[in-house]
């Protein structure tokens, strides 16, 4: 971990990250690309130590209430959040000034927040989304291997359920040979229709590949799964978007089981709702007790 002081803290689109690297060790993670022109290690992580400054001072400045989103580029609950707590105050900050949150995550650690996010829920809006792709913990383990299981995941979105805190789970990636197969995704299905997700994003059953990410993506393969590096290369050789070979029958089968049970499915629609501050709710600052 290292400290710097950032420039800025809020993207155009009103995102935000608190960290850059991570430490749940996905062996796929698109972050690790050379695009992102990342100058440090990916585990040695960056930690903005002005930023929660800068949030405040954004926040204050802002004409509009919106949501404030995070969790693109870097899971805001790594563990080093757990001493830290910068997430926790900016939940604060977001709460006192009256804007919406979302996130994207892997980690159980955001049900320490819960209070926070059910405040600002209620006064505005707030919608925690979830990262599943294996439904087999074992496999969970090497593929997200530093990061809370599949069923503990599922366990947190149930717990946001219970407390009126709408879910989205990103159903990706979805790795060729690996975990793409039907009794994978209908038991993630299942987990969702249990937990009463608002939606669940999937951008086909697939995954990306590009410089940076691939060649780590590839040690992986060659420590946990003997042989399959080879069939890839010949399989999908340079290309960036990789669909699996049994695409067309699991979208089938996603599409018509969402559908089913009344699940947003289209991803412009779930980006919409994401995006989306509720002009009708109250929008008053907020002095926190």
């Amino acid at each position: 971990m290292h400290y710097i002081n950032a420039k800025t803290i809020l993207s155009s689109k009103n995102g935000m990250n608190l960290y850059r690297g991570c430490s749940h060790g996905c062996i796929y993670c698109d972050s690790r690309s050379k695009i992102y022109n990342m100058n440090h290690d990916f585990e040695d992580i960056e930690v903005k130590e002005n930023g929660i400054r800068l949030l405040k001072n954004a926040l204050k400045r802002k004409r509009e209430k919106v949501m404030i989103g995070t969790g693109s580029m870097t899971d805001p609950y790594i563990p080093l959040e757990s001493n830290l707590k910068f997430m926790r105050e900016s939940l604060e900050l977001i709460y006192k000034y009256g804007h919406g949150f979302t996130c994207i995550t892997k980690s159980d650690l955001i049900l320490r927040d819960l209070d926070l996010i059910k405040k600002i829920n209620e006064n505005t809006k707030a919608v925690v989304q979830m990262t599943l792709t294996t439904a087999d913990d074992e496999l969970c383990k090497i593929l997200e291997p530093n990061v809370c299981t599949t069923k503990e995941r599922v366990n947190v979105l149930k717990t946001l359920n219970e407390n009126n805190i709408p879910t989205i789970v990103w159903l990706c990636p979805i790795l060729p040979y690996i975990n793409d197969t039907e009794e994978n995704i209908n038991q993630i299905l299942d987990y969702c229709i249990d937990a009463n997700v608002k939606g669940i994003l999937c951008f086909g059953m697939g995954m990306t590949l590009r410089e940076g990410n691939r060649e780590y993506f590839y040690k992986k393969l060659d420590e946990h799964f003997p042989g399959l590096k080879e069939r890839y290369r010949r399989t999908y050789r340079n290309s960036y978007g990789i669909k699996s070979p049994n695409n067309k029958k699991l979208m089938k089968i996603f599409l018509q089981r969402t559908d089913e049970h009344g699940i947003m499915n289209n991803i412009e629609d779930i980006f919409e709702y994401l995006h989306e501050f509720p002009s009708h709710e109250s929008t008053k600052q907020t002095t926190l007790m």
